[in-house]
């Protein structure tokens, strides 16, 4: 049962990142790129002025603040994607993923300025009044009911696309490779489900304490673990790499060669690199996915291009960053060579091979916290998704369930899981990349007015 299952994800997924995805992603973001005429890369300073405060004003409509807002995104992004997703991309697609990965990047930062631009610009009250965003709002406040239809398709992926499916499973499995099989707590040949079933729920123990909170207690958790779990992780591997900075040129020529031949993907095939690289970008930046104008939305401001100011920080932060980290660890210590390890496995070896014990050990602490926060926040996704489909006075039963899928996805394979969330994410790509296509001349006239009072004053 559990293998057609996942041979049915797996379908599924491939079904729904074909090639004109790649288009609608990256076509969609250069096509940001050039309407905004590079503009916001100019205000790169004023967003981070932005994040520590400046401008803000409490009585502005919202949840949380710039930081915090930014904070709950990356909480959603910076985690698995960043550390399993990227040992995943190598193992499938080999070192050239990784370009492509950056290509979303750079685009997702457009991508992002645009989408939660217009998340605060649209934002709608719920069925009990409370002032909410997304791009189920922004559809339905910008579009009008013509295309609600696409608003409530976003939502229905939503609910499934923002399982915990990938974080729980990844967690569950460097808890019990990393920590329990290497100390020999748990024998290598011994029933996983077990132990993968306890874990599973004492995961969503520790979610369920936190997530009845909302956004506010997400938010403030997140603030308060994100940015340290993120210098911690590039602080180890900037030491990894600055010992073996010999290493590290020919790591970004294997990346830019294998980019364009595809000579280390399976079959040898260009478009696989191109799309699996893609992929792994989306999942890591969450760039015209849609989640990220979920957090984004709830930021407490009345200047809509502020956010995505603040928004577009993301991308350079979890893909350009920390994505690169992770890869370079893993193509320095060559142990992506004729290893069967994948995901975050494959990175704990990595980690291992060139910081010894202690180098797992940080690896370890930064993928609990990390899946946590990244945990929390999909919970507050689902919520908001299930907020708009069922009514705000029954997403409480979507808790539940997400849950309830917790056990679910801490016993599934990685090859279910990444089916799961790749195929709703490509699903949620739709509606989310669409809407902002035809929405864009509003963000760019709010941008122009904008920056043209910003430069006045």
């Amino acid at each position: 049962m559990i293998e057609d299952f996942q041979s049915l994800t797996t379908t599924f997924s491939e079904l729904a990142w074909g090639p004109w995805l790649l288009v609608l992603l990256l076509g969609g973001g250069l096509y940001f790129l050039l309407a905004s005429r590079f503009t916001p890369f100019r205000y790169l300073g004023h967003a981070w002025a932005l994040l520590r405060g400046k401008y803000s004003d409490p009585t502005d409509p919202g949840h949380i603040s710039h930081f915090q807002a930014l904070s709950a995104a990356l909480s959603g992004t910076i985690g698995m994607g960043n550390i399993a997703g990227v040992a995943l991309a190598i193992y499938v697609a080999g070192p050239g993923a990784i370009f492509w990965m950056w290509a979303t990047a750079v685009l997702g930062i457009a991508t992002k300025f645009f989408t939660c631009t217009l998340a605060v610009m649209y934002r709608g009250r719920d069925s009990e009044g409370e002032l909410q965003g997304g791009p189920m709002y922004v559809i339905r406040e910008g579009l009008g009911p013509r295309w609600r239809w696409m608003a409530m398709f976003f939502a229905v992926a939503g609910l499934v696309g923002c399982l915990p499916a990938f974080q729980t499973n990844q967690l569950v499995q460097v808890l019990r490779d990393v920590l329990f099989i290497d100390n020999g707590w748990l024998a290598v040949d011994a029933d996983p489900f077990p132990f993968n079933l306890a874990t599973g729920g004492l995961l969503a123990t520790l979610t369920a304490v936190v997530m009845f909170g909302g956004i506010v207690r997400i938010a403030h958790v997140a603030a308060a673990v994100v940015p340290f779990m993120a210098v911690l992780y590039l602080s180890c591997t900037g030491l990894a790499l600055v010992l073996n900075a010999d290493a590290v040129p020919a790591a970004f020529a294997l990346i830019f060669k294998d980019a364009f031949t595809g000579e280390a993907a399976a079959g040898g095939a260009l478009l696989t690199v191109m799309l699996y690289g893609v992929q792994r970008g989306a999942f890591s930046n969450e760039a015209g996915i849609g989640t990220e104008a979920l957090a984004h939305g709830a930021a407490r401001t009345d200047e809509p291009v502020r956010e995505g100011l603040v928004a577009m920080t993301g991308p350079i932060i979890d893909t350009l960053i920390i994505c690169t980290a992770t890869a370079l660890m893993i193509l320095v210590s060559g142990v992506w060579h004729g290893s069967d390890a994948n995901g975050v496995t494959l990175t704990a070896a990595a980690f291992s091979a060139l910081l010894g014990p202690t180098g797992t050990v940080l690896l370890f602490i930064c993928v609990v916290c990390f899946s946590l926060t990244t945990i929390l926040t999909y919970s507050f996704y689902g919520t908001q998704c299930a907020n708009y489909v069922l009514g705000a006075q029954r997403k409480h039963y979507y808790r539940w369930v997400y849950l309830g899928f917790i056990l679910v996805a801490a016993v599934i394979s990685l090859e279910a899981a990444i089916g799961i969330i790749d195929g709703m994410f490509a699903l949620m790509a739709i509606p989310t990349m669409v809407s902002t296509l035809l929405l864009s001349p509003k963000v760019v006239a709010a941008a122009k007015d904008y920056f043209t009072r910003l430069d006045r004053s």
